[in-house]
């Protein structure tokens, strides 16, 4: 077991199209541990996100300002990567359901086999949250129903916008 830095950097990745209140939880709870918590928000082109990056870390930036030590980065390519070059010695990662962890297990292995100084930390969504995500809410908005609630309202009017958008014209 190593020794505490003195400087406790951690990553929180993740696509953030668009964020939740279940990433803001795990934001305000990951960020009351460490000395600075970057938010990374991830350039996934091939997920066909509905937000650009820079809306995601604009809409990311807003709603994080109450937390001082929490940043808003974007990068692509290995999180481990991300993770070295801002020096950060921790990745945090939510877990909701038993699937979740099956698949952020075998990431975290991979980073740790690629990156041994860097841990990987899961933390448990909270009960009010455990259900929220990205993709849920973004389903949920397409189909009309009420997000409020699930995102924060900033967030929740440009989704609205953004999906007005894209709405097909009724002949």
């Amino acid at each position: 077991m190593g020794l505490k830095p003195d400087h406790l950097v951690a990553v929180y990745p993740g696509s953030f199209d668009p964020i939740t209140y279940g990433h803001l939880d795990l934001i305000a709870r990951a960020s009351g541990f460490v000395d600075k918590l970057i938010a990374g928000v991830l350039r996934n082109e091939s997920k066909q996100p509905l937000f650009s990056v820079e809306e995601r870390v604009e809409m990311l930036g807003e709603v994080v300002r109450e937390y001082p030590n929490v940043e808003v980065d974007s990068f692509d390519g290995l999180l481990v990567e991300f993770a070295a070059a801002r020096r950060a010695s921790l990745i945090i990662r939510g877990i909701r359901a038993i699937s979740d962890y099956e698949y952020e297990l075998q990431m975290a292995l991979m980073n740790r086999r690629l990156r041994p100084n860097i841990e990987t930390v899961f933390m448990m969504a909270s009960e009010a949250h455990s259900f929220i995500s990205a993709r849920l809410v973004k389903e949920v908005a397409k189909l009309g129903g009420n997000i409020s609630g699930l995102v924060p309202p900033g967030v929740e009017a440009r989704l609205k916008e953004r999906l007005l958008e894209k709405q097909p014209v009724k002949a």
